[in-house]
């Protein structure tokens, strides 16, 4: 949990952090920020690392888990990423920072029956074609692409060109039996997706996309996968539960607030996977749920102690009267994960729905 890279919606990715409207850095023309906005692609071999963000100038602590945005004007839209004229700006440092530990996380067991069913799907020349919403920095695809078997061609979704150039810069080249892996990148908000936009596709897949929808967004989304009769991989929703050790008086309280604060204006926040795997059981889709937490101990500190500051700044968003007794919490915490004598459980739950194919595969 934390902001993500997702792994967000057209909503941009790997999210789990606040997030406020992008200032227009990097919309130069001949910048590859530009020309994926102008054209819905990116060549992954570019080298250019994108614009230089601005200073972190607060946290937004919206949404997911609460990460430093790296643009927040002052102006920023209440009602979040997706919700905007301008595309929300995640910090490529934060998804940097997670991405070691979504790969960790994330559930192997629900790959073989995912296998499965792929290898029942109708083959196609270009190979597997994957959509990938809300990619963020393209951390599902890094991880994903190579343990799958065959051609693939990933179409990276986002809402922020930004991001969608740090995905398709560092994109893999190749899958698990050394088959090509392609790319290309779509600019776009998932609240507005249509079946069409999954004509043709074999697999769609999200990371840490499903707790900043609303419950609208996600039967729209379901009922897009089901219409295309493929399956969805849908990584890292928040649980609303975790666990730390030593354990603290606080624990509790701080847990509860954030969770409140993560199922304001209207988003789904822990109750996401439910009313996710309600929805796709509505279009006849198979459904599978496994836990796929985050596991912190020292070697993680960096990522735990930007965890903790936007869990804890989250929860004092949304209930104003614990700021001074969770700002000594907080010390608390901070000075025990410097020290490598805190541990936490972040959890989280991946799901799997394998919808009714199309065309008569089975």
């Amino acid at each position: 949990m934390g902001p993500r890279d997702g792994d967000g919606s057209g909503r941009s990715g790997e999210r789990n952090a606040g997030r406020g409207p992008a200032d227009r850095a990097g919309a130069a023309d001949g910048d590859p920020t530009a020309q994926a906005a102008r054209t819905g692609t990116v060549s992954p071999t570019d080298g250019h690392d994108g614009p230089s963000p601005s200073a972190v100038e607060r946290t937004t602590l919206r949404l997911r888990e609460a990460v430093p945005t790296e643009v927040a004007p002052a102006d920023a839209d209440p009602g979040g990423p997706g919700r905007s004229d301008e595309p929300p700006r995640y910090a490529p440092a934060w998804l940097r920072l997670r991405e070691p530990a979504d790969a960790a996380a994330r559930a192997h067991d629900l790959l073989d029956p995912l296998r499965i069913r792929l290898a029942n799907l109708p083959s196609r020349a270009d190979g597997l074609v994957v959509h990938d919403l809300g990619c963020g920095t393209g951390s599902m695809g890094r991880w994903l692409a190579p343990l799958l078997d065959g051609a693939q061609h990933w179409v990276l979704h986002d809402r922020d060109p930004y991001l969608l150039h740090f995905a398709a810069v560092g994109a893999p080249r190749s899958a698990a039996d050394g088959s090509r892996v392609t790319v290309e990148t779509r600019r776009g908000d998932l609240a507005r997706l249509t079946p069409d936009a999954l004509a043709g596709a074999g697999l769609v897949t999200a990371s840490a996309l499903l707790d900043v929808l609303t419950a609208e967004e996600v039967g729209t989304l379901a009922a897009a996968c089901a219409a295309a009769g493929c399956p969805a991989l849908l990584t890292l929703s928040v649980a609303g539960r975790v666990e730390l050790a030593p354990a603290h008086p606080l624990d509790d309280e701080i847990t509860e607030a954030f969770n409140d604060h993560q199922r304001r204006t209207g988003l789904l926040g822990p109750d996401a996977v439910t009313s996710a795997a309600e929805a796709f059981a509505a279009h006849g889709a198979t459904v599978r749920a496994h836990p796929s937490p985050w596991r912190l101990g020292p070697g993680e500190a960096a990522l735990a102690e930007q965890w903790l500051r936007g869990w804890v700044g989250a929860a004092v968003e949304q209930r104003p009267e614990l700021r001074e007794p969770a700002g000594r919490y907080l010390e608390e915490r901070l000075a025990a994960c410097a020290a490598g004598k805190l541990r936490v459980v972040v959890h989280h739950t991946d799901l799997l729905a394998l919808c009714r194919p199309t065309g008569g595969a089975s």
